[in-house]
């Protein structure tokens, strides 16, 4: 899907430019709309695909969605060849979020790269701009050829 010999930031900025989105995000109604290094910022919809049994938004939504910001910005820091994968996210809720067809956004930033670790954080709001959950992460950064 990436062409390795193109910086991250280059290569997400290509998925925003040609409107793709992963099946993932397809299917969860949520996408990439911006990026810039070491930040990213995406925006879902929150239907009736991703409740729970009680109506509410349901938490690996949530999660996704933070995971999701906090790796595009790992990833948007990346040098060509590079790769990352998560080694752990930890995930606070802080409110519950109705499935009422409303927009929600998570923004996720780099807060430490390091040469074999990166370190992110990020925010999932309402579409009234109320913190809903909150995400640190950790990825392995590493080589495509190792």
């Amino acid at each position: 899907m990436f062409d390795s010999s193109r910086s991250g930031l280059e290569q997400l900025r290509s998925l925003i430019e040609k409107d793709i989105h992963v099946p993932m995000a397809k299917s969860l109604d949520f996408k990439l709309i911006d990026v810039a290094e070491g930040s990213a910022v995406f925006q879902g919809r929150v239907g009736p695909q991703v409740a729970n049994p009680m109506g509410y938004v349901h938490g690996g939504y949530a999660a996704t969605l933070l995971d999701s910001a906090c790796g595009c910005a790992v990833h948007s820091a990346l040098a060509p060849g590079q790769g990352y994968t998560s080694l752990e996210i930890k995930t606070s809720f802080l409110r519950p979020l109705q499935c009422d067809g409303s927009v929600v956004i998570a923004t996720g930033k780099v807060t430490k790269m390091g040469g074999k670790a990166a370190f992110a954080e990020a925010e999932l709001v309402d579409g009234h701009g109320r913190l809903i959950a909150t995400a640190t992460s950790t990825c392995l950064i590493f080589g495509l050829d190792d």
